[in-house]
């Protein structure tokens, strides 16, 4: 039988939740977190990226979640059409982060298989942290040196990134509470390899047709994973879905 659901948790008023603690990393550890964001009709990108899709409020989830987070993984198409920058939380995130036991800023965590990367962009040479760009063994030597200069180098897998060895390797630099961002075809790879432990879902109020990429990419995973939806929030038509692991 069908019920009615529990009203979604609004968000922008005073008795907006917290959401440090709504959105806190399990005990597990690694943890391998999603973030996107959608249209109502399933498209990820809008305008060449994911941005014209979002609000305000999105944003400020968005920073929530890199705040809770060791690392931001993100994919080094997404990294550039997303014109990814050094991660730079605000003073009392900052403060927040260094009272949990983090580093101040998250580490910004680029994936690459040809490391056909900008290496002047200010994501590596204005980094408060270094940036780690994970590749394969076979990756160019060439690239692989002059990427060498300005960023952290971990080789992942032989011939293609292995994402079970990208997860262990960056634990094993004290990285365990992961944010991947996207984009849709690393994302796709995650869950091949069924290593997306849970999903936020931003859906947004748009309609926009056409022949747009899905949130993820690559090939279908069997059997489907299934999920279980711990939350959902609401501001201004927008739904914030949080599903983990059933």
């Amino acid at each position: 039988m069908l019920y009615p659901a529990a009203p979604a948790t609004p968000l922008g008023r005073q008795d907006e939740p917290d959401l440090d603690a709504v959105y806190a990393y399990p005990a597990a550890s690694p943890w391998l977190r999603a973030n996107m964001i959608a249209s109502v009709d399933g498209a990820a990108v809008l305008d060449g990226g994911s941005r014209a899709l979002g609000s305000a409020t999105d944003r400020k989830l968005i920073g929530h979640l890199r705040g809770l987070a060791d690392a931001v993984i993100v994919g080094a198409g997404t990294a550039r059409a997303e014109k990814y920058g050094p991660l730079r939380p605000k003073q009392e995130r900052r403060q927040r982060r260094l009272a949990a036991g983090l580093t101040p800023v998250p580490r910004l965590v680029i994936v690459s298989g040809s490391l056909d990367l900008d290496v002047s962009a200010s994501a590596f040479t204005e980094a408060e942290l270094p940036t780690v760009v994970v590749t394969h063994a076979a990756a160019d030597h060439a690239r692989r040196k002059q990427v060498e200069q300005v960023a952290d180098i971990v080789v992942a897998g032989k011939q293609q990134v292995d994402v079970h060895a990208l997860i262990d390797a960056l634990a094993a630099r004290g990285l365990s509470r992961l944010l991947c961002e996207g984009g849709p075809a690393l994302l796709g790879t995650f869950a091949a390899a069924d290593r997306i432990d849970d999903l936020c879902l931003t859906v947004a109020p748009l309609l926009v047709a056409g022949g747009e990429t899905r949130v993820t990419s690559g090939p279908a995973v069997q059997p489907p994973r299934s999920l279980d939806l711990a939350h959902v929030l609401e501001h201004d038509d927008y739904l914030y879905l949080h599903y983990t692991r059933a």
